[in-house]
């Protein structure tokens, strides 16, 4: 599992869906779909319908591949900050009950308050 409480932060950059780790698609049910993705040099972030899912490349080979589930159901509270003169990327803070607060660093270009419409419409039901 990725260690959540030590306050890290993820700078990501979006990514199409083609790109999302073939791991992610194996742990989708069903009626889930992938709606938003997102990239470091190695980890990926991604957003479905029903969940977050955190995939952390690990080890110098890249083989070893956690895949840590954050459901929608968890997700107490959540900000999103826009992009401004000086800081140029956005954030995403996510407050998960039984984890703490998770913050994500977006490159500028995403729409952040589009990311934030689809988490609400998803933690909101």
């Amino acid at each position: 599992m990725i260690d959540f409480k030590n306050g890290m932060l993820f700078k990501l950059k979006p990514i199409p869906e083609e790109e999302v780790h073939g791991g992610v698609r194996k742990l989708l049910i069903d009626d889930e779909r992938i709606v938003s993705a997102f990239k470091t040099v190695r980890d990926q972030l991604v957003f479905t319908n029903k969940r977050i899912i955190a995939v952390n490349v690990q080890g110098l080979t890249g083989k070893k591949v956690d895949f840590t589930s954050i459901p929608y159901s968890r997700i107490q509270t959540f900000s999103i900050e826009s992009a401004g003169t000086f800081d140029i990327d956005t954030e995403l803070d996510i407050f998960i009950s039984a984890v703490g607060k998770v913050r994500f660093e977006i490159k500028a270009e995403y729409n952040i308050i589009e990311l934030g419409k689809i988490i609400s419409e998803f933690v909101l039901k």
